[in-house]
């Protein structure tokens, strides 16, 4: 599986945005999709996973009740759609795709990454 991350850019405090992963390869209507994210000088940290099904989702807590992950299995693409952004938001983005059930919080848990994309929130 080959993961294609999009949609960052530059956005003030309190605004809103759309990243998008397309995956290629294979389909990914097995697999658990996720969202990671890196700041600068920081380790990489979980932001979110949804099951192959979208029943199952999961949040950090820094990110519920503004971030949520959705899934379109036809299209191959997973989202993350985040608002209320704050400065402490920015970071590159990944995607990430496992067929696993285990370790879904943890980058380790995961067999497939893009390519990250780019988040800045300015204050």
């Amino acid at each position: 599986v080959q993961l294609q991350a999009s949609g960052g850019g530059l956005v003030q405090a309190g605004g809103s945005l759309r990243v998008s992963c397309v995956a290629s390869g294979r389909p990914i209507s097995t697999h658990v999709m996720a969202w990671f994210r890196q700041a600068p000088g920081k380790e990489r940290e979980f932001v979110s996973f949804i099951g192959p099904s979208s029943l199952a989702t999961y949040y950090t807590d820094s990110v519920k009740g503004r971030f949520t992950i959705s899934r379109d299995n036809a299209k191959n693409t997973v989202y993350l759609h985040m608002n209320s952004l704050k400065p402490e938001d920015s970071a590159v983005y990944y995607c990430a795709a496992t067929t696993r059930p285990t370790g879904l919080k943890e980058s380790a848990g995961y067999d497939y990454w893009g390519q990250g994309t780019l988040v800045t929130v300015s204050s």
